[in-house]
């Protein structure tokens, strides 16, 4: 709290007349980044060219590097779910089912998106991997999976 109120030039006991200490920091933090993906990843799914699966794991992707910290925030470790705004988290996710049509095939796709990500920003690739290639394998694997989905009947 005392490194965040120097960085807003106020004194530390300042900020409690806007938050209720860290754990209220945290959470307003969580939605604004929730927000922030929910946006970009909703704005690509509706300008999604004829690649609907790169154009969001590019922005996913594009997210998540330029906002680190945030990033791991609202996706690893504890998360204050519990006191976030109803509904924002899946509408943050929900970019993912839109693309996908199908909640396993989603989620799969997730998955894969957070899972390479935070092995990118992490450094845990072996050196001279090259990960644009390893996002495009993604893309080409999860766009067969679209493509190949059989929607069950309709009664």
């Amino acid at each position: 709290m005392r490194r965040l109120a120097d960085e807003l030039a106020i004194r530390a006991p300042s900020l409690y007349k806007h938050l209720q200490g860290r754990s209220a920091l945290e959470l307003a933090l969580a939605e604004i980044g929730l927000d922030e993906i929910g946006q970009a990843l909703h704005a690509a799914v509706a300008g999604a060219t004829s690649d609907p699966v790169g154009d969001l794991l590019g922005v996913y992707r594009t997210v998540g590097r330029a906002n680190r910290e945030l990033y791991r925030m609202i996706t690893s470790g504890s998360f204050p779910r519990a006191g976030l705004l109803p509904g924002l988290e899946a509408w943050a996710g929900e970019p993912f089912f839109l693309v996908m049509g199908e909640p396993s095939l989603a989620q799969a796709l997730w998955s894969f998106a957070h899972g390479t990500l935070l092995l990118e920003l992490d450094r845990r690739f072996l050196d001279g991997s090259d990960l644009d290639r390893t996002w495009l394998a993604g893309v080409a694997v999860f766009g067969a999976a679209r493509s190949a989905r059989v929607d069950p009947p309709t009664a």
